[in-house]
């Protein structure tokens, strides 16, 4: 590299320095800024005691030099059950909300499909569909007065079952609590019975025999204590409870130019944070489940008295479940969404998945 050209990168990347001190300045003056925010299912969740409140409350404030005050609630708090979190947001009551998107998606049905059951095996998966669908889950969001700025998952969503089981064909005839309407979908295709239930009263129907399973993160059945009423973890992940940050897109408008770039900042840190945790909170919350105590770090699950026993998927049961995504999850689901949600589909996940929707399944 001659001295000129490094004269130039040098001078560059000093005024890319300057502007950004520039910038980070900007957000720390002016007059305050109180924001209303909603995020999570539980305040003594990892997902709201590990990161939202450290980054978005305290984060914000801190990198805005106490400008920004957010006034953050978890939805126990402030009574909401998540269905209307888009409706919260849209109608400005909140500026900032977060919920699973299956939860949601009654509103805005394209979100649901960005984490069908059976849809993504792993988490890194799970990721790259979220990213990929982003912009499509914008267009239809901004008919709202809304905008998706950061997705996240919860721990792989598992089949606590108190029954023992040895596979996923022993679902036949059990009656399995769904968290979402492709759970509902991919549960019929096992054979197994759906029931909706609220999440607080799975606990109480899973002791009573109500229901025979349920199907929640394996750190969230941890955390709500699930063993003590089941006896046996099918550790195949069906789905992720992906989640999402969502804005009222006016009042994201507005701010400040220098605050929102400081809030972009945020959610992106939040959003590797929170991927980053899902991953971490799966491990966690099997090993805490079955009793491996060399597993369980007790930071994100607790380590059960009476252990579970560990099913792990049997070699046949991946590729039924992607059949059973094929021939019946994607096809409920355009049937609930709409024709161009399979075009969707196809064009922006089949690549990323490898299973495409086939019209008139």
């Amino acid at each position: 590299m001659n001295v000129l050209n490094r004269s130039v990168m040098v001078t560059a990347l000093f005024a890319a320095m300057q502007l950004s001190s520039v910038s980070a300045q900007t957000a720390a003056t002016g007059p305050k800024i109180s924001v209303q925010a909603i995020t999570q299912v539980s305040p003594t969740i990892p997902q709201y005691t590990q990161v939202d409140q450290p980054m978005l409350r305290d984060g914000l404030k801190a990198a805005t030099n106490g400008r920004v005050e957010i006034t953050l609630s978890s939805w126990p708090e402030r009574n909401v059950n998540g269905p209307e979190v888009l409706r919260l947001v849209r109608s400005g009551q909140v500026d900032i909300a977060a919920g699973p998107l299956t939860t949601v998606s009654g509103d805005v049905p394209m979100l649901d499909g960005i984490d069908l059951a059976g849809l993504n095996p792993g988490i890194a998966q799970a990721r790259k569909v979220a990213d990929a669908m982003m912009p499509v889950a914008n267009k239809e969001l901004e008919k709202l007065g809304i905008k998706l700025v950061a997705t996240y998952p919860f721990s792989g969503q598992m089949l606590f079952c108190r029954k023992p089981i040895a596979s996923l064909a022993d679902l036949k005839g059990l009656k399995v609590r769904i968290n979402g309407p492709s759970a509902g979908d991919l549960v019929k295709a096992l054979g197994g019975q759906p029931v909706s239930l609220a999440f607080g009263e799975v606990y109480t129907a899973l002791e009573r025999g109500t229901v025979d399973c349920g199907i929640t993160g394996s750190g969230s059945g941890n955390g709500v204590k699930w063993p003590e009423v089941t006896t046996h973890l099918h550790t195949l992940s069906l789905s992720w409870s992906t989640a999402g940050y969502f804005v009222n897109l006016a009042w994201w408008n507005k701010l400040d130019p220098s605050i929102r770039a400081q809030f972009e900042k945020t959610f992106a840190a939040i959003e590797n944070a929170q991927w980053k945790l899902g991953e971490e909170a799966t491990a966690d919350g099997v090993a805490c489940n079955v009793g491996r105590a060399e597993g369980c770090s007790g930071k994100l699950a607790t380590l059960v008295k009476k252990p579970m026993a560990e099913v792990k998927a049997q070699p046949n049961e991946a590729s039924l479940i992607q059949a059973s995504l094929a021939d019946t999850v994607l096809p409920a689901w355009v049937k609930r969404c709409g024709d161009r949600c399979g075009v969707v589909y196809n064009e922006v996940i089949a690549p990323i998945t490898g299973v495409k929707y086939t019209a008139g399944k």
